[in-house]
């Protein structure tokens, strides 16, 4: 990353941590904007854009190369006008422009390098290149003179290619959905193309790399509660397992990395996404509450006391990420030698931790050691010898080395904080986990929320910026509806609607169905996509899907129940390929497809509640939704779910109403009367 040198560029009145490592690069870098493109059509120049992120290994590579060399920008400067984007700050820009690198090359990834005309329209596209010809990959230097040179003689062809580009976007944004009912077909697909693809031995799906991708063992979880088929619950196990046991595990300091490089999760790529965990944190809860397995508890206690530790912002909610370079270097923070730890520890307790990590001399990474667990069959989560040892080794390596922090506020990715943490506070009752997503809650309606009440997409240092995006609606309200199954606070389940409400208006596709990446009331850029694929993160409109059906069951609204059927619907017959790139909409198709399993519980006190939340503690199946009425909430809740009208407390006792399938128990007094 850059150190100041010289004058700043346009970057460095930005917010972005990434557009600010690029801002004292003596490349002329401008902001996405009008400013750049104007310059672009009044020198007649074509448009170099760069995005990614501020905690990409290969983006700090490149920039070390080529952005922060004088000969490369000098080049640029003359010949291009060069735009930086932050990929997180703006995915309606990067799902456009990955798009057509994936469309011209076959693969896409960051950074993401792209050459345009100044009205915006691509003619080239790639990924990273190096300074110089290698790994089969031209140098960059080659890439911009053959770009200058053909723009110099051959502009009218360039453009014409980028027309051509232009006239192909369509297929590729907008996908066109066919009458496709939902069975439950489409998850016996899901399921097999899963065990098809699973790795036996060291758990996860396909070869490396390997990520982690949390909804897709959502799914399986959820397909092994609907047919009690005992290999989906084996291929969710064994890969919680082995990923815990590898290195993509964070053994020192708890959280998980974004992928790992090999097959045996044993390499991470270091570095750490809110997303990630969020996503991990919640299947790891949601296995425990299946099989009751100490070690998954565990291993989503340490993944959110990692986040709390490294991602918690002091105003409220949470930051991006933690960067995978130290000094340059990559994973350098997370390295030990033997020697080190005895020096540290001392010979029998240095020993024996490396002993139980595989800390050799030999070294399993560039000579070095990634702690791990894949050799150690006898491994004891819980032995307090060990968690000594390791916050010894934690308080030692976080004054070693200090890791570059991403610290801006995105709302999508804190939804998905939001939706693990009531989850959480859920399943294991801890009030903190409560405490934390309602402080990222109200932070976020206090400080992200525009004049018409829309979402805003990123804070940084008192800005917040960008209208926000279909993900930001999706995760945020996912998470509401989370919080209020947890604590049963009506402000959440107001706050999900209104959402809901505005994603609707905002974002629809009213003529071909689904929603778009941002809203009507966004910039006009090239295209507007609607994203179905589930990769990393699921889609925003895969989470609209299941947001949708659970508020329709939830509020007894047909519009919204309409609404949900036709979201369904449409990424039914619009989805492409294998189903198991859509495993957040399997997700949302699995609740559609159970039984429906409702619960009105009218209470009298606060003893009613905790009792209540109790009980949800020891069991709760995925297909439960529950509602809960007091003398507080009653009015405010009958105008949200105006069914609610007819449930009475019994005269003396609090009443629970079960309704399965649409049909209705007798009220019972005691909540422990409740055959769920």
């Amino acid at each position: 990353m850059t150190t100041a040198h010289g004058s700043p560029n346009k970057l460095i009145n930005e917010k972005s941590p990434y557009l600010l490592q690029h801002a004292y690069n003596p490349v002329d870098w401008y902001p996405w904007g009008e400013e750049a493109f104007e310059k672009a059509k009044r020198e007649n120049k074509p448009i170099f854009l760069s995005i990614g992120y501020s905690t990409c290994h290969w983006c700090h590579i490149l920039e070390k190369e080529s952005f922060e060399d004088k000969e490369t920008a000098e080049f640029m400067n003359k010949f291009f006008v060069s735009i930086k984007v932050d990929r997180e700050e703006r995915p309606d820009i990067d799902s456009i422009y990955m798009t057509v690198c994936q469309a011209f090359t076959g693969q896409g990834g960051w950074p993401l390098s792209i050459f345009m005309t100044p009205e915006q329209k691509p003619f080239y596209a790639g990924t990273y290149f190096p300074k110089k010809a290698r790994y089969g990959l031209p140098s960059f230097m080659d890439i911009l003179a053959v770009i200058a040179h053909r723009w110099d003689k051959e502009e009218i062809m360039l453009r014409s290619t980028s027309d051509k580009v232009m006239e192909d976007l369509d297929k590729f944004f907008v996908a066109k959905a066919q009458e496709v009912p939902l069975k439950m077909d489409v998850l016996k697909m899901g399921y097999r193309e899963l065990q098809e693809s699973f790795d036996e031995t060291y758990g996860g799906f396909g070869k490396e790399p390997k990520f982690p991708t949390g909804h897709r063992l959502m799914f399986l979880l959820r397909y092994y509660a609907l047919t009690k088929e005992e290999k989906a619950l084996h291929i969710v196990e064994k890969t919680l397992q082995q990923m815990y046991r590898g290195g993509i595990f964070d053994h020192i300091g708890g959280g998980f990395s974004r992928y790992s490089v090999d097959k045996k999760w044993l390499v991470p790529h270091f570095e750490k996404m809110l997303y990630d965990n969020a996503l991990l944190i919640t299947v790891y809860l949601e296995a425990y509450e299946i099989t009751k397995k100490d070690l998954y508890k565990r291993v989503a206690e340490d993944a959110i006391g990692y986040v709390f530790n490294s991602l918690k912002a002091p105003q409220g909610g949470f930051y991006c990420a933690e960067d995978a370079d130290t000094e340059g270097e990559e994973g350098k923070y997370y390295l030990f030698t033997p020697d080190e730890l005895i020096d540290l520890l001392g010979e029998e307790k240095g020993s024996f931790f490396n002993q139980y990590y595989d800390i050799t001399e030999k070294g399993n990474f560039e000579g070095r050691n990634i702690p791990n667990l894949l050799k150690n069959e006898a491994y004891d989560e819980s032995s307090e010898e060990i968690n000594r040892l390791k916050e010894k080794i934690q308080e030692y390596r976080s004054n070693r080395f200090k890791l570059h922090k991403d610290d801006k506020l995105l709302t999508s990715w804190n939804g998905l904080m939001i939706a693990a943490l009531g989850k959480a506070y859920r399943v294991l009752g801890d009030e903190v986990y409560l405490k934390e997503a309602s402080k990222a809650v109200d932070f976020i309606f206090n400080n992200m929320v525009d004049e018409e009440g829309g979402l805003l997409a990123r804070y940084r240092e008192g800005e917040a910026r960008f209208n926000g995006y279909l993900e930001d609606y999706a995760f945020l309200t996912h998470g509401l509806i989370e919080l209020y199954e947890a604590s049963f606070e009506i402000d959440y389940l107001e706050k999900a609607l209104r959402l809901t409400d505005k994603m609707i208006e905002d974002f629809k596709d009213t003529k071909g169905g689904g929603y778009y990446l941002y809203s009507n009331k966004g910039e006009n850029l090239i295209a507007r996509p609607k994203e179905l694929y589930d990769g990393a993160m699921p889609s925003g409109n895969s989470v609209a899907a299941y947001n949708l059906i659970r508020l329709a069951r939830l509020t007894g609204r047909e519009e919204l129940e309409a609404e949900a059927d036709e979201q369904l619907s449409y990424i039914t017959g619009a989805k492409e390929g294998y189903e198991m790139n859509y495993t957040f909409y399997l997700v949302a198709a699995a609740f559609a497809l159970s039984e429906p399993l409702d619960l009105v519980a009218v209470i009298k006190s606060s003893q009613d509640k905790t009792q209540l939340l109790e009980f949800l503690r020891e069991k709760s199946p995925f297909n439960l939704l529950t509602i809960v009425k007091d003398q507080e909430n009653s009015k405010e809740l009958e105008k949200l779910a105006p069914f609610t009208a007819d449930y009475a407390s019994l005269e003396e006792t609090a009443a629970y109403y079960l309704c399965r399938n649409r049909v209705c128990s007798l009220p019972v007094s005691s909540i422990e009367d409740l055959t769920l």
